[in-house]
């Protein structure tokens, strides 16, 4: 295999854990909105992914225990050390930057199956994705949204052709509910919400549609100590 800068092996992504082995739901904590994800992560369907975005240090031990315990994906926004320290994935925001990458792109380099998602807004961020081969993208916003008021929306059709160049699977972000989601283009690989996820008082598999591709669960076991575990 052809070797080049770190992240740039070949294949650009780990095709090992395309299919079943990525997570299509994703609850995103918020400083604002969801300070502290434990409460609704605990009732979400295994294979669900939790995105720890500016989380309390002081919460991500515990989070991690239960991400554990549910069998749900832990992702660790900006921080790669603590994302390996705790068995979790790494999740590399936009326009931020990120500490602790250089390890982890180690391990990944070493056969570690770290995940590494990668936050983007237009070509810029899929460009940096596929530089740093990481597992997936989240594409955002497909929709407006409540995180960013006024802020100008992809569309569905914009979204779209930008995850098509993506060359691995996209997650769709930004103002999607479960009737929003019937308006996204086949090529999602799923979704990531946060009131979405949180309100109604329902159980958040209640919340997808069922005529829609991401309703199929992954029921992929969650990473632990950095690899994937068979069910």
């Amino acid at each position: 295999m052809r070797r080049g800068r770190l992240g740039q092996n070949r294949p650009g992504w780990n095709a090992a854990l395309a299919g079943p082995g990525l997570p299509r739901l994703w609850l995103l904590s918020d400083t604002r909105r969801l300070p502290d994800p434990r409460p609704v992560a605990a009732s979400l369907p295994p294979g669900s992914a939790v995105l720890a975005r500016d989380l309390d240090p002081a919460l991500l031990p515990s989070l991690a225990a239960l991400a554990r315990r549910r069998r749900l994906v832990l992702m660790v926004a900006g921080d790669g050390r603590a994302a390996l320290a705790h068995g979790a994935g790494l999740h590399l925001p936009d326009r931020r930057p990120a500490k602790g990458l250089l390890p982890l792109l180690l391990a990944r380099r070493s056969g570690r199956r770290v995940l590494l998602s990668v936050a983007a807004h237009g070509r810029a961020g899929l460009a940096r994705a596929r530089r740093l081969g990481a597992d997936l993208v989240l594409l955002s916003p497909v929709f407006p949204t409540a995180s960013h008021p006024g802020a100008p929306a992809l569309g569905p059709l914009r979204w779209a052709a930008l995850a098509r160049r993506a060359g691995r699977p996209v997650i769709a972000l930004g103002g999607v509910t479960p009737k929003s989601s019937r308006r996204l283009p086949p090529v999602a690989w799923g979704w990531a919400a946060i009131g979405a996820l949180m309100g109604g008082g329902g159980h958040p598999q209640e919340l997808l549609p069922r005529g829609h591709s991401v309703s199929r669960m992954s029921r992929f076991a969650p990473l632990r100590d950095g690899r994937p575990q068979s069910a």
